[in-house]
Parts: structure tokens; C-alpha cells; sequence
């Protein structure tokens, strides 16, 4: 198993022999209904495209994990897994084979990834988004990524699972409170999971982030506080930290999984 991190919550995972990109920003600026003067995310360049990309898969609709500026440039043949907000920008563009996945339904890849979702991050007062669990057949490993830090409990019955992908930082903004959850919530779902290992998503990597919300934002938390937090509390899940552009191999131990 191999896994890129292309920056915020954009990443290049290839298992099961195939390679899936998950909710990638790889181009342009990042900007929520084109309120730059509110929020705006720039990279220093853009990122190389992926290619031989088998499959996209998208857990949220906004713009930070459906990105259209980036998923313009993919080959619109190319099979996307998306939540149904996600599943709408994608049709838009004109991407010919997107299947949907609500809370609890599959998608297997080819005999040989099966993805299977799960609640996610709250986007308003009655959408819930997206988190998802990957599963290779032929091993068994497994990989579950959220990038908000919003754990259901419905994933208990999918321990122990081999990877985790989830933010490590808690972000905050007053009287929304925290819209990414990390410390306490990661370590939540590692005592439920029970991951061999854990990895951070939706840090700034080599962005550059602007705007009247950014002076709004609360920070709490680091890596380096998360892996503190793990050994206080006797896990023996490892705290990984990946560079942005480095593609890296998981060696993981097979053991008996559940999905």
C-alpha cells in the first residue's frame, strides 16, 4: 500500500493495485462561492496531476474536497465514488460514470478495493457528508479516512482498521465552534479502531490561506501533542506525518478485518 499527500485534504492512495484519488484541490486557488475577501487558499505552484487514475472518490460537495478547476483536467470517463452533494459537481462537469454512495452502501473497484461509507462531517444544519472505509480483498487491510474529525459510532463494528486518515488539529471559529476536530475526537476513533496507523489530513502543507476568516480561526493542537496523547494513553497506534508530493509505503501487519 502506498500513499501520497498532495496538500489540505488531497490524497494519492494505491491499493489493491489500483490507484484512487481522493478529494483533490491540485490547481488554482481555493475559494468557497467566489467570496475570496472571506476565504481563500493559494499554493506556491500547482500540483503534477496523477495519471493512470482508476478511480476518484469525493466525500464531500464543497470546494475544498470537489474541486472543479481540478477535476476539469481528469478525463471524464474516469469512475468517481462521491457523496450525493459531490456526486452533483462531478455530474455537472460531465463525468460519465459516478456512482452515489449513501450512509452504509458499497462500491467495490474491480474485485478489488471495496469502499464502503459512513457518516461524516456536518456541512449545515441537516447534510451529512461523507467518511469512508477502503478495503483491499486480497489482504484484507483497511484504510478510513474523514477529513473533519467526525467520527460515527457505526464504525466500531468495522474494528480494528489498519489505517486512519483524519485531521490531528482542532479548527474553531466563534459561535460555530470547532468545524475540524482533532485531538481528543482522533483519539477517539483510534481506541475504536485500533489503526496500526494514523496519518493528519486537512493541514496547510504548502498552502497559504487568506481572508477575513483566517483572522476568525482558532488553532489548538499539533502532531506532536497528538503523538504525546497517544502514548499517555498506552496506544500502540504509530503517529505518521507525510510531506506534501512524497509518496510513501505503509508496511502493515495482516490480521483478521471486518468491513
Amino acid at each position: 500500500m502506498f500513499l501520497t499527500w498532495l496538500d489540505s485534504n488531497s490524497w494519492l492512495l494505491e491499493i489493491g493495485g489500483k490507484r484512487i484519488l481522493i478529494d483533490p484541490w491540485l490547481v488554482g486557488s481555493l475559494i468557497f462561492s467566489n467570496l475570496d475577501w472571506l476565504f481563500k487558499g493559494s499554493r506556491s505552484q500547482n500540483r503534477p496531476i496523477p495519471d493512470n487514475i482508476d478511480l476518484i472518490l469525493l466525500s464531500q460537495g464543497l470546494e475544498d474536497h470537489a474541486h472543479p478547476e481540478t477535476l476539469k483536467l481528469f478525463d471524464r470517463s474516469i469512475k468517481v465514488v462521491a457523496s450525493p452533494n459531490a456526486a452533483k459537481v462531478v455530474q455537472q462537469l460531465g463525468y460519465s460514470q459516478v456512482t452515489t454512495l449513501a450512509h452504509g452502501e458499497t462500491f467495490t473497484l474491480n474485485n478489488q478495493v471495496e469502499i464502503k461509507a459512513f457518516p461524516g462531517s456536518p456541512v449545515g444544519p441537516t447534510l451529512v457528508e461523507n467518511s469512508y472505509l477502503l478495503k483491499e480483498l486480497e489482504s484484507g487491510l483497511t484504510v478510513y479516512y474523514e477529513p473533519h474529525g467526525y467520527h460515527s459510532t457505526q464504525l466500531k463494528q468495522a474494528a480494528p482498521v489498519d489505517v486512519v486518515i483524519t485531521p490531528f488539529v482542532d479548527l474553531t471559529l466563534p459561535l460555530v465552534g470547532s468545524f475540524i476536530k482533532g485531538g481528543n475526537s482522533a483519539l477517539e476513533v483510534v481506541r475504536w479502531l485500533k489503526p496500526q496507523v494514523i496519518l493528519p489530513t486537512a493541514a496547510g502543507g504548502d498552502v497559504a490561506f487568506e481572508g477575513l476568516l483566517m483572522k476568525l480561526i482558532q488553532t489548538k493542537g499539533s502532531a506532536e501533542e497528538f503523538r504525546s496523547l497517544v502514548e499517555k494513553n498506552n496506544l500502540s497506534t504509530r503517529v505518521l506525518e507525510a510531506k506534501p508530493g512524497d509518496r510513501f509505503e505503509l508496511r502493515l501487519e495482516k490480521r483478521s478485518l471486518a468491513i
